[in-house]
């Protein structure tokens, strides 16, 4: 090898990593990320961009999909951020954790129409419960016992389950509710909420796969670090609510 394709050589070894870092963000539909004339917006999604953008990480891209696929995707496939995920004990070594952007609360709920006997976690489990796959409240849930489970792949299928009488319940935070029932044209007044499911409320983070390199990480928790403290995480996540 020549001195000159050896340079060459060396020169693209330290390039490569930088050009490496060309980071997919994927998340759900939520009250927080949601798809706007053709592009991914919402309260949770600027929080995401501007942490990239102040980390230096420009060479981003911005997706929406059922959560199974994107959850798919960060736990297999490098350099995929995915945002509004719950930590929890399960998934604490599945991937590198970049910064908590809210806390949520889950609630489950019926149709007035339909009065059930709910009046704790045990007696929940008599009843068909829609959740999404692979989210956290199905692995709560089964985590639990609970085996009337009825999985849907977007959250406006598993509303609508709800409204058609083919589940008794479902988990929902309340900016959750609002808007499926926005969606639906459904009036939310006849919506029940009947048990907070305390054990299962949690944060939600934005989160890397495991292939991600770990400069690309530190540098996102460094600059979501010094936007929470600046006050500008709060700011934003409390225009969409």
């Amino acid at each position: 090898m020549t001195r000159w394709n050896l340079c060459g050589w060396i020169f693209w070894l330290v390039l490569a990593p930088a050009q490496a870092q060309s980071i997919r963000a994927v998340t759900e539909t939520t009250p927080y990320t949601f798809v706007a004339g053709g592009k991914v917006v919402g309260t949770a999604t600027e929080v995401v961009e501007l942490t990239l953008q102040r980390a230096g990480l420009t060479d981003y891209s911005v997706h929406l999909y059922p959560w199974a696929r994107a959850y798919d995707m960060a736990l297999k496939e490098p350099q995929v951020l995915i945002f509004l995920i719950a930590r929890t004990a399960a998934r604490e070594q599945q991937f590198h954790w970049a910064g908590e952007i809210m806390q949520i609360q889950y609630h489950l709920y019926r149709l007035k129409r339909r009065p059930l006997e709910v009046t704790d976690l045990a007696s929940a489990r008599a009843y068909t419960i829609g959740v999404m796959r692979d989210d956290v409240r199905q692995q709560y849930l089964r985590s639990r016992g609970f085996d009337k489970l009825v999985v849907s792949a977007q959250p406006l299928d598993n509303f609508r389950k709800l409204l058609s009488g083919q589940v008794d319940l479902v988990p929902l935070t309340a900016d959750d509710a609002t808007m499926l029932c926005k969606e639906t044209g459904f009036d939310c007044t006849d919506l029940q909420r009947v048990l907070t499911l305390d054990e299962a409320s949690t944060g939600l983070y934005m989160a890397y796969s495991r292939q991600t390199p770990l400069e690309v990480v530190q540098r996102t928790r460094q600059a979501f670090e010094k936007l929470k403290a600046e006050g500008l995480v709060k700011r934003t996540m409390e225009r969409g609510s």
